[in-house]
């Protein structure tokens, strides 16, 4: 009350400040509020981190297993680059794990049973990107944490990763892309946390949906196919312990309209355009001018087409085979 009152006073005291007061005035009640509107949630955020040692796996014996489930999901399929191969993507991480250290009696405190802490006061576990393609392997905004009173934490971040992504480029522009985000643990192996899928079957590792695509918003080049995840178990000849990822497919169709209209329809134009050299007298000088302005407009699409694709050796792009095979009708006729 007795900051309400100072609140009052220097009100009166001013009242020629105008909007520039009342905005601080505003202000401070806000802080206020903030800091002292709910007493029991301070106290308990003061009683749960007091002597919280958040560098510590939050087990009861260091034997013990901790499960971390994982799920993500999908805001914004940014970009696709084929020429370096890299998908770049707009998502939420969403973790959940136990804490026994972070557990309370709602009762004791006026009848909170949720708190919300920034999550670097807290453990979390090291879920990174392994196929990432930019440096960026981990979350970098340290967006808060919910704790509930049986000890659940739930961490669900944002974050926009580019990850490497294997391109296949043989029947492009008719072509579908499956590319993998595969995430785990830097430090912990499978005795340390055991990494699932939030909506796992018991005794599957197959997830038939892993990414929420409700909030998706639609891509003006892809259409998002299918979305598994899978549960990988590896151990190699290093060690006896085994190292957990989950593996999330996305398999993605592009929409066909764009390179249609602006590559497909010229490029079958003119090559339509051969025909009338058979018209021109084999003496005329324009059939020999055609066909070379024929060739030079194909050679031009065809340089386009090199432009988008990877530079790969593997194979050869269905539009680049038809293009080839039109100049090298061209220069025979």
């Amino acid at each position: 009350m007795k900051f309400l009152f100072e609140i009052l006073r220097l009100f009166i005291r001013k009242p020629s400040s105008g909007g520039t007061l009342r905005a601080w005035i505003l202000s401070a009640l806000m802080v206020h509020g903030a800091v002292a509107g709910n007493p029991d949630a301070k106290r308990l955020y003061d009683d749960l981190l007091s002597n919280y040692n958040k560098l510590v796996r939050p087990v009861v014996n260091t034997t013990d297993v901790l499960k971390v489930c994982i799920k993500l999901k999908l805001s914004q399929l940014i970009d696709v680059n084929l020429k370096n191969q890299i998908m770049t993507t707009n998502l939420w991480v969403e973790q959940s794990w136990y804490d026994y250290k972070l557990r309370w009696e709602p009762k004791e405190y006026g009848g909170v049973h949720m708190l919300h802490v920034p999550s670097d006061h807290i453990w979390r576990p090291d879920i990174v990107l392994y196929n990432n393609a930019d440096g960026n392997f981990e979350v970098t905004l340290a967006t808060k944490a919910t704790i509930y009173s049986e000890g659940l934490v739930e961490w669900k971040p944002p974050a926009i990763y580019k990850s490497s992504c294997e391109i296949d480029v043989e029947y492009f522009p008719f072509d579908e892309q499956t590319c993998v985000l595969k995430f785990g643990s830097w430090t912990y192996d499978g005795f340390k946390v055991d990494l699932r899928h939030m909506d796992e079957q018991q005794g599957s590792n197959v997830v038939a949906v892993g990414v929420d695509l409700s909030e998706f918003y639609m891509s003006v080049e892809w259409d998002i196919l299918e979305v598994p995840a899978v549960r990988n178990e590896k151990f190699y000849t290093c060690c006896d312990e085994p190292y957990l990822d989950i593996t999330f497919n996305i398999t993605m169709r592009r929409k066909t309209l764009f390179y249609t209209v602006n590559i497909i329809i010229p490029c079958m134009g003119i090559s339509f355009l051969t025909v009338l050299t058979f018209y021109l007298p084999s003496d005329s000088g324009e059939k020999v001018t055609l066909s070379i302005s024929i060739l030079i407009s194909l050679h031009v699409f065809f340089l386009l087409v090199v432009e988008i694709i990877p530079p790969t050796s593997l194979v050869v792009p269905l539009l680049g085979k038809y293009l080839i095979f039109a100049m090298i009708l061209v220069s025979i006729r």
